[in-house]
């Protein structure tokens, strides 16, 4: 038996492939191959309102206080919205893919039967090849996303005893924390006492968004980008069609089903991401341009700790944006692909019935499955740009408005 189709390689393949994701996602309990009984869907609802969603609410309830009470300035009102979209759509993640669990259930499950019966070294290097770039993704985009928490924890924290060097007869409003919270705080009357352990505190709430946010993208563009490397396998298979085979008609109907099953798995993940690209393309698109007028303004003041705030939150929202228009416009064009590949056959040997069928596949590829967000915005680099244009446009137009 050749080396690629030992027990202990498909196993080690599958583990390469899939434990980083299950490591980030099985604790918020939306891991796809988890058993989907009453202990995962306690483990759930306990992940959404109990214990990780008691952290990340405060990211949501804390900001909503302080723009409620309206004892902040405008660079603490823009953390708040920020903080507030952010929280909305870590647990519009979460609660999204446990109730289309199935639809990732079905093509993780998929991806493990891919692996068993991998049939070349050849195909095992094109899966190993995505499985290596979605892992590179996931470090990338969750390393940078624990920094960036690090880093708003550790702000005020280093900041605070120079304000109790130079405001010791002060009284305690100097205090500031990860999140603008001061007010709210107040308002339930906290120890200042308890400064440090609510400083903690919102830090792992921090941290956990982030979980919900980025760890969820990067479990979803893993198994995208397995899809990507499935219907290349496919491409190469059509390519090396031989009307020579004896087993020919069987194994361009095995083709066929293999191209109709990677079309409905595609649209399962379409389906998934739908609304949740609806969310994260109106929140991208608003705190881009409002995050980079923060930036002109703290520019324009010389607030360094500001503008640190600003291209932080900037580059976390331009990556994610970028990451799903890339992968989107990857699986497009991916898809599409699939007819040409059936062309650089030898398919003028064909029988005139199986060129019939050749051609349906063609038809096929000329609507290739598509990330859309809401079913009517496309994905892909072209809305990209269109978006980037669009922030520069309003940055440009409020940078006059300041210099006015």
């Amino acid at each position: 038996m050749a080396r690629w189709k030992d027990g202990k390689r498909w196993k080690d393949d599958i583990a390469y492939a899939m434990t980083p994701f299950k490591l980030i996602t099985w604790p918020i309990g939306v891991w796809p191959l988890q058993v989907y009984d009453v202990y995962s869907l306690i483990q759930c609802v306990w992940g959404t309102f109990c214990s990780i969603r008691t952290f990340q609410s405060l990211l949501v309830i804390l900001p909503c206080i302080e723009l409620c009470m309206g004892c902040t300035d405008t660079d603490r009102n823009i953390d708040c919205l920020m903080l507030i979209c952010c929280g909305i759509l870590g647990m519009q993640k979460t609660i999204w893919f446990r109730i289309y669990g199935n639809n990732l259930a079905n093509n993780y499950n998929s991806a493990i039967k891919d692996y068993v019966t991998i049939e070349n070294a050849k195909q095992r290097s094109i899966m190993r090849r995505h499985a290596f770039m979605a892992r590179l993704l996931c470090c990338f985009l969750v390393s940078f996303s624990y920094c960036s928490c690090i880093i708003y924890a550790l702000i005020p924290l280093l900041g605070d005893n120079k304000n109790n060097q130079i405001n010791k007869t002060s009284d305690d409003s100097v205090l500031e924390y990860p999140m603008p919270s001061r007010c709210a705080l107040e308002f339930f009357e906290v120890p200042t006492s308890m400064y440090r352990i609510f400083c903690l505190i919102e830090a792992i709430a921090l941290v956990m968004t982030s979980t919900c946010n980025h760890g969820n993208d990067t479990m979803f563009l893993n198994i995208t980008l397995h899809i990507c490397g499935q219907v290349e396998i496919l491409k190469t298979h059509f390519i090396n069609l031989n009307l020579s085979n004896p087993n020919f008609n069987d194994h361009l109907n095995t083709l066929i089903q293999r191209h109709h099953h990677l079309i409905k798995m595609a649209k399962k993940l379409a389906e998934t991401i739908s609304s949740i690209l609806l969310t994260q393309l109106f929140i991208s698109s608003v705190l881009i341009c409002i995050m980079g007028f923060q930036f002109i303004l703290a520019l324009k003041v010389h607030n360094v700790v500001m503008m640190e705030k600003s291209v932080i939150v900037q580059s976390t929202f331009l990556t994610q944006l970028s990451l799903y228009s890339f992968i989107g416009d990857y699986l497009k064009s991916q898809m599409e692909e699939v007819g040409p590949s059936i062309y650089q056959s030898s398919w003028y040997r064909f029988p005139a019935e199986m060129m019939k069928n050749l051609v349906f596949i063609i038809m096929r590829t000329e609507t290739p499955v598509m990330f859309q967000a809401g079913n009517f915005i496309v994905i892909n680099l072209s809305t990209y740009m269109g978006i980037l244009k669009t922030s520069v446009s309003y940055l440009s137009v409020l940078r006059v408005m300041v210099e006015i």
